[in-house]
């Protein structure tokens, strides 16, 4: 393994263009453009596809082709019942980890890669990975923007267009820019389901 590779999980600078990483990013890369090139009505096909790809996939994952990853979602660990909107993008260089239950809107972005501030490092096209998590029956609403290093919490759910730059708690709403807390969830959650309609179906 070469000394690039090694520090693709670690945190630690390292040179993306490294020929061992590109060589096997590419492999994985064909392997989702495949997926995108599926039918909808190949669902057997695309859970087949999404098993072998996907880091974990879980019981019932369904992705909307198309999916954009980095390392074609070799770096991605989805929990049961994952569904992810049209245009999901995750930039895979190192772990995303997605709990059971979590649904994405359209056009979300989960970010693992970040770039020094100072120039120099950059011109020298240096990179950093830290690893994202997402708990369990989150609702991430569509456009949101998920920096690296970011923790999301249990049943939280993130409004539409949120820049994550920081890590969320569990049983909130969040949404903004910088996305931050706007209230728990509570009991009127319980009672109405959007604005003043009652939930009416049994819970």
């Amino acid at each position: 393994m070469s000394e690039m590779k090694e520090k693709l999980h670690t945190g630690e600078l390292y040179l993306p263009g490294d020929e061992e990483i590109m060589r096997e990013q590419v492999i994985y890369q064909d392997r989702l453009c495949e997926y995108n090139m599926t039918r909808p009505s190949e669902f057997e096909k695309r859970a087949k596809m999404l098993k072998e790809m996907l880091g974990d996939c879980g019981k019932g994952v369904y992705i909307e082709a198309p999916f954009y990853a980095n390392f074609g979602g070799h770096h991605c660990h989805f929990g049961d019942y994952v569904y992810a909107n049209y245009h999901l993008t995750c930039v895979d260089d190192t772990h995303i980890y997605i709990g059971d239950h979590t649904m994405f809107g359209p056009n979300v972005t989960i970010a693992t890669a970040g770039h020094p501030i100072l120039p120099a490092l950059r011109e020298q096209l240096y990179q950093y990975n830290m690893p994202v998590h997402i708990g369990r029956n989150c609702w991430i609403g569509a456009g949101v923007l998920i920096m690296p290093g970011v923790t999301i919490g249990d049943n939280t759910v993130i409004g539409a267009g949120s820049i994550v730059t920081k890590d969320i708690p569990a049983n909130v709403v969040a949404f903004g820019s910088p996305c931050h807390v706007i209230r728990e969830i509570n009991d009127r959650d319980k009672e109405y389901y959007y604005k003043d309609r009652k939930i009416t179906i049994e819970q």
